[in-house]
C-alpha cells in the first residue's frame, strides 16, 4: 500500500489518564470510557479507509492535522483571524494527548505495531469543521528516504 489517508470526524479528544480499578484484591489499570470510545472511532475510520487491505508491516510516517472549531463566543474579527490561520489554537485538547489517542486507536489496525512509527508530524489549527485528518505512508519509498 502506498498511503492511507482518512478523517476522524468530530471533536478531537486527548488520551485520558489511566484509571485504577480494583478486581478482588488486585489493582488494575484501565482506559476511561470516553478515551476508549474515541480510540474505537479512530479504528473504525481507519478500517473503512483500508477497505480490507492489510495494515502496514513496514516502518511508517504518520501525519495528523487536528481541526478545532472556534468558540461560538469569539468575535467576528477573532473568528476570521482564527480561520485565516493568523491565530493559533493554544487551548485544549493538548496536541500530544490527541496524537497519543489517535496512534493508540491505529495500533493493530492501520499498522501492525506502533513500534513501526519512525516519523510523526502533527499540527493543530482552527477550521469550520472539527476532525482529525490522518495520513500514513511508508517511511522509505523504493529504497530511498522520503
Amino acid at each position: 500500500m502506498d498511503a492511507l489517508t482518512f478523517t476522524v470526524p468530530g471533536a478531537a479528544r486527548g488520551k485520558g489518564r489511566p484509571r485504577i480499578g480494583k478486581i478482588g484484591n488486585h489493582a488494575r489499570m484501565f482506559t476511561d470510557a470516553a478515551t476508549a470510545s474515541y480510540e474505537n472511532l479512530v479504528a473504525l475510520a481507519a478500517r473503512e479507509a483500508l477497505r480490507g487491505a492489510k495494515p502496514f508491516a513496514e516502518p511508517v510516517k504518520v501525519a495528523a492535522i487536528v481541526r478545532i472549531v472556534p468558540a461560538a463566543s469569539a468575535s467576528k474579527k477573532a473568528r476570521a483571524a482564527m480561520l485565516a490561520g493568523t491565530m493559533a489554537p493554544g487551548k485544549k485538547p493538548d496536541l500530544d494527548n490527541v496524537l497519543k489517542a489517535i496512534l493508540d486507536g491505529l495500533n493493530g489496525v492501520a499498522f501492525v505495531d506502533d513500534a513501526l512509527i519512525v516519523q510523526i508530524a502533527a499540527r493543530k489549527l482552527y477550521a469550520e469543521e472539527a476532525g482529525v485528518d490522518v495520513s500514513i505512508k511508508p517511511a522509505l519509498t523504493q529504497g530511498a528516504a522520503a
